[in-house]
Parts: structure tokens; C-alpha cells; sequence
């Protein structure tokens, strides 16, 4: 794709470089991670606040509530909102990245008008319900099973690392409407609403002390036919296209996440002298250019999934080479300050220069290690990459 900016494209830069630099300033400081309920409401104002701005759902089409805007200017969007210390989608990055674009893909209009514009709006959350004790990586030997009984399924089973349950509105759910043995061929794909009686949550907590995991008891929960994306039992089908999203192009912002951490390391080289190190210096320069390679990728995935429609199979090269290169950053990171990795507290430097950052790189290190199972594990995504790319035969 061609990234020569228009005189349009940089117009719209520019306006919303200014919008930015205006609201960002006033949003005042995030709730804590151990607060979720607080964390959905600054979230949810923060994506009402781009709404009436014009800037939510930036790339998805004027039907689906978007300003269908091109690859380049959902890049440069990317770009400023990290420029500008902006919120991530944050707890609604189910709604905003996976389900919503599923949505705009698999549903009907109806279904289109019914969930599409809350979420753009901030006013409903969504968690994803695909993963079970016994189906992470095999997804396809889910067991949670939905009966069909008149206009409703009854939903019974069990999921877990349900990203944010305890705050979610509506949950995308994947249930075995096929025979206990059907695999790929009996999964449907539902929007499951969070208030049904039958519900059982229960928060999980992780290393870092948060608990935006959670488990997912499901008694005869009683959810819609109308809630069904695509037909029964082609949930599989269905499920591709919400991975593609979610692995090609949900995580193009931490590219750009990644390279302002980088310069973080930097600049903490540079200060605590590190950087007169030539090692330092050459695994910096490796870390860069990995994540510049990354970079286009990225792009290249935006681009197909504006052609397409969905990014393709090329967003699980990109998100085993992004899981990966996250965690190199991590090691890095904690290998420049040493013994201050063993705090979680933010601690003072001897010279009196102020915090060391310690805290902050202990948190990216620890945060590393979910990068290789989020989304696919790595050992999935590399047989993805050699069955469906490089034509290998299934192992």
C-alpha cells in the first residue's frame, strides 16, 4: 500500500492531533486495574467522548456507525492517539476489536443496528467466551453445549479467561449445538447477554495482581436464536474471521506501544550510562528493527482487511512475531535495571535523579509472558503459518 500522505489525509492528522491535544489534558488519571467497575466507567466515557467526536469505530463502515475511513487514516489515527498518551479501548476490547467487527462482517442488518452502535457508543461491554478448562489451544473440543428450544438456545457449561466478565454486557460465546463428538463442524456463535439467570462468575487472579480474567459458570442460560451469528453449527467459520480481527489487526496498536517503550529504554540507557555499552546498544538496534519490520506488516494486514474485509491469515505471522518480540523487549528491560527488578514498588536512584522505572518494566516483563498464549498460543500460530501458508502438511 502506498503511505505517501494526501493533503486530506494530513488535514485530518492535524485535526485530530488538535482534538488530542485538547481532551487528552482533562481526562485525568485511569482507575486502578484493581477496580474494574471504576476502569469500565472511565473507559466507556473516554470512547463517548471519541463518539461525539466522530472518531469511533474510525475504520468501520457508515452502516456499521463508522466513518469508513481509509487504511492510511486508520493508521494516522493509530498514531496520534499513541502520540498523544491516549486510552487504549481498554476493558471493551472484546466489543470494539473482536466482536463488533465480527459483527459488521456475519450479522444481519438487524443485528448490525442492535449491537453496533452501543458499543461504538460505550455503552454496552462485551467479553469473549471461547476458551474452557479442556479447550484452549484445541478450541475445537469445546464442550459447552446449547439446546435449542423454541426461539432460545439453553446454554449449559463452563468457560474461562473471560477477559472482563465481571463488567460485560453481552458476551461472545462459542457453544457445541452439534453432536458431543461434531469438532469444528457443530460450534454455533452467539451474542450472549451477561444478565441471564444461570450466570456464575468468579474472578481469577493473575501474577500482576489483577483480576481482568474469570471463570464462567453457565446453568440453562437461555439465550436468543436472533443472538446467532451465521447459522447453526457454522460457528467455526464464524470464529476464523473474529480470530483474523483479533490477531491481524486488534493488536496494531502495541507496535506502536512497543516502539514507545523502546524509547523508554532508551532514554534510561542513556541516563544511567548503559548506553556506553556496545551490546546495549546493538540489542536496541535489533529491537527496533524488528519492530520497524513489524510496522509494516501491520500496514499491510490494515490494508488487506480493507480490501477483504478481514485481515487473512498473514495476522498470525504478524501476532507470533509481536507476542514474541514483546517479550525480548521485557528481558531487556529488566536485564537494564538489574536488581530493581525485584520490586514491584517504583524505587528512588542513589544520584538523585528521581524514580528509576523500575515499576514500569517489571509490569512489560510480566505482561510478556500472556503475549504467547493471548490470541493463540505461539506453537498455534506457527502451524497456522505452515499449513495455510507455506502449504506444509498438518502435523
Amino acid at each position: 500500500m502506498d503511505l505517501r500522505y494526501s493533503e486530506a489525509e494530513e488535514k485530518f492528522r492535524l485535526e485530530l492531533r488538535q482534538w488530542l491535544a485538547d481532551v487528552v489534558p482533562k481526562l485525568g488519571p485511569k482507575a486502578s486495574s484493581l477496580d474494574w467497575p471504576a476502569r469500565r466507567t472511565y473507559d466507556t466515557a473516554w470512547q463517548r467522548m471519541l463518539f461525539d467526536a466522530g472518531y469511533a469505530g474510525i475504520d468501520w463502515p457508515v452502516e456499521g456507525g463508522g466513518r469508513a475511513a481509509s487504511p492510511v487514516e486508520h493508521l494516522i489515527y493509530l498514531e496520534e492517539l499513541e502520540r498523544a498518551h491516549a486510552p487504549y479501548v481498554g476493558v471493551n476490547f472484546v466489543g470494539l476489536l473482536h466482536a463488533g467487527p465480527t459483527i459488521v462482517v456475519e450479522g444481519t442488518p438487524e443485528q448490525r443496528a442492535r449491537f453496533l452502535p452501543p458499543i461504538l457508543r460505550g455503552d454496552e461491554v462485551w467479553c469473549q467466551g471461547f476458551s474452557e478448562p479442556g479447550a484452549g489451544s484445541d478450541l475445537a473440543s469445546l464442550r459447552t453445549k446449547a439446546v435449542r428450544d423454541g426461539d432460545e438456545y439453553v446454554v449449559t457449561g463452563q468457560k474461562i479467561w473471560t477477559s472482563h466478565a465481571e463488567v460485560a454486557d453481552y458476551c461472545e460465546l462459542l457453544v457445541r449445538t452439534g453432536d458431543d463428538d461434531s469438532r469444528h463442524r457443530g460450534i454455533t456463535w452467539l451474542a450472549m447477554p451477561m444478565d441471564r439467570p444461570g450466570i456464575d462468575f468468579r474472578p481469577l487472579k493473575t501474577i500482576a495482581g489483577s483480576t481482568e480474567f474469570g471463570e464462567l459458570f453457565l446453568d440453562g442460560v437461555r439465550v436468543p436464536v436472533a443472538n446467532r451469528m451465521g447459522e447453526e453449527n457454522d460457528g467455526w467459520r464464524v470464529t476464523m474471521v473474529t480470530l483474523s480481527f483479533e490477531r491481524g489487526t486488534a493488536f496494531v496498536s502495541e507496535v506502536l506501544q512497543s516502539m514507545g517503550f523502546l524509547r523508554d529504554l532508551r532514554e534510561m540507557a542513556k541516563r544511567t550510562g548503559a548506553w556506553s555499552e556496545g551490546d546495549v546498544r546493538r540489542r536496541m538496534g535489533h529491537l527496533g528493527a524488528e519492530l520497524d519490520a513489524l510496522w509494516a506488516l501491520a500496514r499491510r494486514n490494515v490494508s488487506q482487511a480493507a480490501r477483504t474485509g478481514v485481515p487473512g491469515v498473514g495476522g498470525s505471522v504478524y501476532k507470533l512475531g509481536l507476542s514474541e518480540l514483546r517479550q525480548r523487549i521485557g528481558e531487556f528491560g529488566m536485564d537494564l535495571i538489574g536488581g530493581a527488578g525485584l520490586s514491584w514498588d517504583e524505587l528512588e536512584g542513589l544520584d538523585g535523579a528521581g524514580p528509576i522505572g523500575n515499576a514500569d518494566q517489571v509490569n512489560t516483563w510480566v505482561h510478556g509472558f500472556s503475549r504467547t498464549i493471548a490470541a493463540g498460543t505461539s506453537q498455534i500460530q506457527r502451524n497456522i503459518i505452515a499449513e495455510r501458508i507455506l502449504g506444509l502438511p498438518k502435523g
